[in-house]
């Protein structure tokens, strides 16, 4: 038996691809290819910057058996969107590690189904606006009541805040007809903060590194808090049906529309999971860098000030608070909240000179373009001012990250952390504690290794 190496390089010729490929097919017993790679990179972005600064902005390597494309710059990406547009990149790729069914067949059918799911966002919204202003401010009362000195575990009250915004939303929170609803509402905080918690560290970690399949007690332990949740959410959408409730939820926008139980199971699993998850890391790393950088906190108080005044925030407000959006732009791009997204190549593409066959897992290294200096100056930085020019919204826009393309849990996220801002940043000054060095862990949502302390004053 021959020892081979499976070298990550870029495309040379328009034929490479398929060469890739025969060659692959020649040598079927090497199963893991490049996952060893990327354990020892210490994830699938830190392997992917590697990869591209080794190799170029298009490279190709093996995830197992499979075929991988990664493209890493805004130019090659553009080549890539424009003619790709039928679906969210990251909802595709969290569909496929949960096995789902990706978007396929009747495009009429996808499109409405995508509208749907669009307005579920935009309706559960609207209605429960009062609901996000009412969880901010007791989150506000709790800080305040802490002496100044004490150290405020931000990673476990964002996930906490994120964790009831979301399950309200799309749960519901009144169901007086059904005593075991009620007895699971008094309980869902804990029991749904374990079942997300377990779930997305099994897909971050086990779907990204190759190992949920090769551990039996990792895989059953994800199977089953998947299956316990898929059972509350199925629960919920048979008791949504047929029936007027004065709180709207993401559930009724679904049941009113013609979709089947599945399609509207696996959107309110997508939704719940993703908001859940990239709401919490949002607020976790906005504060974060506020709390580095005071003269944006300064900037955004006094902007916050100008346009509330002494009023509570309003959907119409938020539009005002254009810094406040360039804070979170800048939150997202330098803390590269969403590192990896990806799509399936339907038919034969062409980016640059390079040949991407059909069926090919395309990856967008958005964590190796969000840090790229020849797009974002001093791109280390934190720097919301360099959001004033349009052409970086254009952008941004254009990775997905805001505008027409934005994702509906994203959207989802920058008005909850804007509401949350707003209460927060009004009353007190948010505080870093001296000699803290925060590590950075990148999985499908990037977060902190360990929990991030903070400490809060009152503002006089």
């Amino acid at each position: 038996v021959l020892d081979f190496a499976i070298i990550c390089i870029s495309f040379n010729s328009l034929n490479f691809l398929f060469f890739q490929v025969i060659f692959f097919k020649c040598c079927s017993f090497l199963r893991d290819g490049n996952l060893p790679d990327i354990v020892k990179s210490g994830s699938l972005h830190e392997f992917l910057v590697n990869l591209h600064e080794g190799y170029g902005p298009v490279v190709s390597f093996w995830f197992g058996r499979r075929l991988v494309v990664s493209l890493g710059t805004v130019d090659v990406l553009k080549q890539h969107i424009n003619p790709n547009k039928t679906s969210d990149p990251f909802e595709t790729m969290l569909k496929s590690l949960l096995r789902y069914q990706s978007d396929g067949g009747n495009v009429n059918e996808n499109h409405m189904r995508k509208k749907l799911y669009e307005s579920g966002v935009t309706n559960s919204l609207q209605s429960n606006f009062a609901l996000l202003l009412k969880l901010s401010e007791e989150l506000l009362d709790k800080w305040l009541s802490y002496p100044d000195s004490q150290h405020v575990p931000l990673c476990q009250h964002m996930l906490g805040f994120a964790m009831k915004s979301v399950t309200q939303m799309v749960m519901g929170s009144t169901f007086e007809d059904d005593q075991e609803v009620i007895h699971f509402q008094k309980n869902h905080g804990t029991v749904s903060m374990f079942f997300y918690f377990q779930v997305w560290s099994e897909i971050g970690k086990g779907f990204l590194d190759g190992s949920l399949d090769k551990s039996i007690t990792r895989k059953k332990q994800y199977e089953d808090a998947l299956m316990q949740l898929e059972y509350i959410l199925k629960k919920i959408i048979k008791e949504r049906k047929g029936r007027n409730f004065s709180q709207h939820i993401f559930i009724d926008s679904l049941v009113q529309g013609n979709l089947n139980d599945q399609q509207i199971l696996e959107d309110s699993m997508i939704f719940s999971l993703a908001s859940c998850i990239i709401t919490a890391k949002l607020c976790t790393w906005a504060i974060c860098f506020l709390t580095t950088s005071e003269e944006v906190q300064k900037k955004l108080y006094e902007e916050i000030d100008q346009v509330l005044g002494k009023d509570p925030i309003t959907p119409e407000k938020i539009e005002q608070l254009r810094y406040c959006r360039q804070v979170l732009c800048e939150t997202v791009r330098t803390a590269k909240l969403t590192p990896v997204s990806a799509r399936l190549q339907d038919i034969e593409g062409k980016v640059d000179k390079f040949i991407i066959p059909r069926e090919t897992l395309v990856l967008y290294a958005l964590g190796v373009v969000l840090q790229d200096p020849s797009t974002w100056p001093l791109p280390h930085k934190f720097d919301p001012d360099r959001f004033d020019d349009e052409s970086v919204m254009k952008t941004f826009s254009l990775l997905g990250f805001s505008g027409t393309q934005e994702c509906p849990e994203l959207r989802f996220a920058y008005m909850v952390t804007t509401v949350l801002l707003s209460v927060l940043v009004r009353k007190l000054h948010l505080l870093s504690v001296e000699g803290q060095v925060i590590e950075t862990k990148y999985e499908l949502v990037t977060s902190s290794k360990e929990e991030a302390w903070i400490t809060v004053s009152k503002r006089y």
